[in-house]
Parts: structure tokens; sequence; C-alpha cells
């Protein structure tokens, strides 16, 4: 029995259900819009780094705690004078993408007024700026900032919304440089955070607020159709069977 091959280059049409809602996007910024945004935000958080390496102990792990325990307390230095206290703009700064993800679902979940939400998640003031590391990471960690921060800030004034910067060129080391911890993914920073004034005025000029077309129309009746796509597909050579 022999068998022959079709000829490559067969096309199938594949279809498959997508959303009738537009995708949300990410803010357009210029390459050089954000080498100032990462120039002046590294500015800012810089205090907060030399505070983090001249008065926090680095941890040496579970171990050396451990050790130090059972050897009893060491004898302190002459100038382990106390820390002073953290600067002001720590209280106003989420780093990471677990305590920004979590403080923005928290956001979400009211529609009350800015004032009574900030009360309500422990915030003297909501984020006004989100900073995201995009070049440093797969877009799967970082795809739901532009929804959720969106939604966080539909109802607030287009001067007031909340301002998504990603950043196209890897920064994390620098970023965490800044921080003094090793690297940072994301850092979100409130709205009238002290000493923020020259970023946010900038930011505020250079990066659009996101926008969700089809938010604004929750509570409208229309009916949207499925919305069905179809791709055109290359599909591998099958063998015939001749007797």
């Amino acid at each position: 029995m022999a068998s022959t091959t079709q000829p490559p280059g067969r096309r199938k049409l594949i279809h498959s259900l997508d959303t009738p809602f537009s995708a949300v996007s990410w803010p357009e910024i210029s390459l050089d819009d954000q080498d100032t945004i990462l120039e002046l935000l590294c500015n800012l958080l810089s205090p907060l780094g030399q505070h983090r390496r001249a008065h926090i102990k680095r941890s040496k792990g579970k171990r050396a705690a451990r050790r130090a325990a059972e050897t009893g307390p060491q004898d302190r230095s002459p100038s382990g004078a106390k820390a002073p206290p953290r600067p002001e703009l720590c209280a106003e700064v989420d780093v990471g993408f677990n305590s920004i993800t979590r403080r923005l679902e928290e956001l979400s979940q009211t529609n009350s007024d800015s004032q009574s939400i900030a009360s309500k998640v422990g915030l003297s003031q909501p984020y006004s700026m989100i900073f995201v590391a995009r070049g440093d990471l797969s877009s799967a960690f970082n795809c739901h900032f532009p929804k959720m921060i969106g939604v966080t800030s539909k109802d607030s004034h287009h001067a007031d919304k909340a301002r998504l910067v990603g950043f196209s060129k890897p920064c994390s080391d620098r970023l965490g440089s800044a921080l003094g911890v090793a690297r940072v993914s994301s850092v979100a920073v409130t709205r009238g955070a002290p000493g923020a004034g020259a970023l946010w005025d900038f930011v505020q000029k250079a990066v659009a607020p996101v926008g969700i077309s089809w938010l604004q129309d929750v509570g409208c009746t229309e009916y949207r159709e499925t919305k069905i796509s179809s791709v055109e597909s290359s599909v591998g050579t099958k063998k015939a069977k001749m007797a």
C-alpha cells in the first residue's frame, strides 16, 4: 500500500467568539517623554532609597535570625542611634505588582466619591500616577492595569483621572536602585503626594487618561451583537492513502 502527500499550502478558516467591546489599550507616550518621566520619578523616589540604605538593616535570612536569637543580644555600637522617621512620601507610594493590584481592586469595588473611597481603603488620596516597567515583563503580568485604572477613575474629573505610564525600555533595575531594593516592576503614587508636583504636572500634560468608551454606556440597553472573529490559518499536510 502506497501513500502520497497532498501539496502544502492548504488554508482553513477558523472561527472564534470574541467580546463585542473594544480592547483597552495603554496610553501612547513618546520615548523622549518616557525618559523625562523616568528621570523625574527616580528623583522623587531617591530619598526613600537613601533612607532605606542608611537606616534599614538588610535581612540575612531566617537562619541568621535564629542564630542571633540563640546567641543572645549583641552589644550595639554607640553609633547605632535610633533611626529617624521615614520620609513622609513613604505613606503615599505603593511598590510592587501585588500591592498595587490589590489596592486597585479595593478602589473598584465602590462607586462612591473619591474621598469616601480613600477613607475606605486607608489611603489619604486615590492613585494619581501608576508607573509600570513593561519592558522587563511579559504583557501577561500587566495587561490588567489599563482596565483597572479606567474603572477606578471613570467618575473622576478629566484633569484628576489617574495616569498610567508604561515604560517601553527595561528600567526595573534603575527604579530598584532609586528605592534601595533589588528590582521594581511597578510604582503607584497617590494624589497630592509631597514633592510630586513637578512629576504630576509633566505626566498630566504628556499622558492621556485611560479611555474605556463602552464603560460610559454601561446603562445603555442597546443590543450588541456577538462578535465572531474569523482567522485564516495554514493547515499541515495530510497523507492520502492509495490502494
